[in-house]
């Protein structure tokens, strides 16, 4: 039909040079696999928040430090690479909330623990 033949040997060899041996699907897989862990961390970390405040043992702001890390890092990992606008602000949105919580938990920590106040 006038077409140029070529075969599926050929086709794959060209797109793993092309994706330098990456599989695209294992790549999407993999992305999809991080956005459920993340997205089960946070659902773990309310779970136990509430928990720990309907009990009556006030806040835990370190799960959420640790929870709101793993998206900071993301973010900044993002940012430096893309040097997107949007990602730029989340990572400093997300950046600021860990080190806000990770401060506000410590503080917590050193005041029940009778080292301060």
């Amino acid at each position: 039909m006038g077409g140029i033949l070529i075969n599926k040997d050929e086709i794959l060899s060209k797109s793993r040079k092309e994706n330098k041996d990456r599989d695209l699907y294992e790549i999407e897989v993999q992305l999809h696999a991080g956005s459920i862990g993340s997205t089960t961390g946070i659902i773990l970390a309310t779970l136990l928040f509430v928990t720990q405040i309907l009990i009556g043992e006030g806040f835990d702001f370190g799960l959420y430090a640790v929870i709101i890390s793993i998206s900071a890092a993301g973010f900044i990992f993002k940012a430096f690479r893309m040097r997107r606008k949007r990602d730029i602000v989340l990572a400093t949105i997300y950046g600021l909330a860990t080190i806000i919580l990770t401060v506000a938990h410590i503080l917590k920590l050193i005041k029940d623990y009778g080292m301060i106040g």
